[in-house]
């Protein structure tokens, strides 16, 4: 008697895909106008302050150890560079984290243990591009790692953010990215 020998095709035989890690901010849609509330131009905020909106994320990759946000405009070049306005650099949330609140205090370490960091100082920077100007688009970058960073708060949050996206080369499992738009209000 002779066995049948069934081949399945290799695509069968490997499971699906993960889904895609996923990042919302509370607030307002992908791509749509940054509410005042968020921004620098918000009754009674302080010049290059802000309150930070509720961020969170799902599917995380298997293997994440720890997460880094930047929060930028990308419509900005700082001193005639590639280098755009850094807005909120938060490196180091734990890996059990599945977001970020509203209003996240200032100060160089948060109580989950991660750094953050902004052109201000050691707190989230909300958009505040001119009324008489365009619409600036303001990213959200979420990268899931498979390490936590050895990268202290540097002078600066551009000599920081440096600092952090040299450090987290070879080490991204995974990234979710969320923009909104945003201008003062006339």
């Amino acid at each position: 008697m002779m066995a049948a020998l069934i081949v399945m095709p290799l695509a069968a035989q490997q499971p699906p895909p993960a889904p895609a890690m996923t990042l919302t901010v509370a607030g307002f849609a992908d791509g749509a106008d940054v509410p005042v509330k968020f921004s620098q131009a918000a009754p009674g905020v302080a010049t290059g302050e802000g309150l930070s909106p509720a961020i969170s994320w799902a599917n995380v990759p298997a293997g994440t150890r720890s997460f880094f946000l930047n929060m930028h405009d990308e419509d900005v070049a700082r001193n005639k560079t590639t280098d755009d306005q850094a807005h909120w650099v938060v490196w180091n949330i734990p890996a059990t984290a599945t977001g970020l609140p509203e209003g996240v205090p200032k100060g160089s370490k948060l109580t989950n243990g991660a750094f953050q960091f902004s052109a201000t100082g050691q707190m989230y920077r909300g958009p505040g591009a001119g009324a008489a100007g365009p619409k600036h688009h303001y990213m959200f970058e979420l990268y899931a790692l498979d390490t936590i960073l050895d990268v202290q708060p540097a002078a600066d949050a551009f000599e920081s953010r440096a600092n952090v996206m040299k450090a987290i080369q070879g080490h991204i499992l995974g990234k979710a990215v969320y923009g909104g738009l945003f201008k003062r209000p006339q």
